[in-house]
């Protein structure tokens, strides 16, 4: 049989995932037009400061060189002068507007039409765009940077925690857990698939402090049976996802978190971090809050 390749250009792309797992994707297009919104909202704030400073000042000098080409067009401007044309152009873009300069041939009206114009439109698209990036609800969760394997009710269980860092409440919390570990089908295929894990608790109506994730192994659980160097040997990953409503904004918020398995601790558990106060309050130490401690 013979087999077919379009060719296309290519280039590899390097992403960081979650816990600080590279991701190689290799044969995709580096860059797709539609995705420059998506590039503007996901680059960093430095980025995209930058990508805007750039942005003005390029379209400045680019209708600077136009005034400029229109010689004696600017009143009280030097003919041909680049410095004033440019400031000229900056004051049009911004709309200010101080009456020094202002356009005295058709040519220049023209221009300012054009200028005043791509200004009004540069400043909706940033205001839009900076607004869309405030506005994008987010969660400061913490989760534990190891999980621990221990005896809970007599059944060896995979727990981690996670704690809210804010100071108010995540509502109506769910939580998953999935191990992706490879398999070979009975045809030979090499897959990587994914489990779900079952928890003693995957959800709770109110998230302030702190949250103990408990999966038993039992018979039915994909790690039944498993010891630290068979996980290691599978390169086995443990997948976390919490998503819940953010009281403060009433919006959806999510959180990802992945254990590789050097991340799993075999017969340790974790150190207590919540202490009742005299009054009833309740204290969480996030000092100790990865800390754990031989199982005995």
């Amino acid at each position: 049989m013979k087999s077919f390749k379009t060719k296309r250009k290519t280039q590899q792309v390097s992403v960081v995932g979650m816990g600080g797992i590279k991701f190689i994707r290799h044969g995709l297009e580096s860059f797709h037009r539609q995705d420059f919104y998506h590039l503007l909202f996901t680059m960093s704030w430095t980025k995209l400061f930058g990508a805007i400073s750039l942005a003005y000042i390029i379209l400045n000098i680019f209708f600077a060189c136009a005034y400029a080409i229109g010689g004696d067009c600017i009143a009280n401007a030097q003919p041909g002068s680049f410095p004033d044309a440019f400031f000229f152009s900056v004051q049009t873009m911004a709309t200010i507007g101080y009456g020094a300069m202002y356009p005295t041939t058709p040519y220049s009206n023209f221009l300012v039409f054009v200028e005043v114009f791509v200004g009004l439109l540069g400043v909706a698209m940033a205001t839009g765009l900076m607004f869309a990036r405030f506005s994008v609800p987010s969660a400061r969760v913490l989760f534990s940077k190891v999980a621990v394997i221990c005896p809970y009710n007599n059944i060896p269980t995979l727990i981690f925690r996670t704690a809210n860092q804010r100071n108010n409440l995540i509502l109506e919390s769910q939580i998953t857990v999935t191990i992706l570990m490879p398999e070979i089908t009975p045809e030979g295929h090499h897959i990587r698939r994914l489990h779900d894990l079952k928890l003693v608790r995957s959800n709770t109506p109110i998230f302030s402090l702190s949250w103990m994730v408990m999966h038993p192994i039992d018979p039915e659980s994909p790690l039944y049976g498993l010891t630290s160097e068979d996980l290691a040997e599978l390169e086995a990953s443990i997948i976390v996802t919490l998503t819940g409503l953010d009281e403060t904004v009433s919006q959806t918020i999510h959180s990802r978190y992945m254990y590789m398995n050097h991340d799993i601790l075999w017969n340790m558990r974790f150190v207590d971090v919540i202490e009742t106060l005299p009054n009833g309050d309740r204290k969480i130490n996030y000092s100790a809050f990865h800390d754990v401690i031989n199982y005995s």
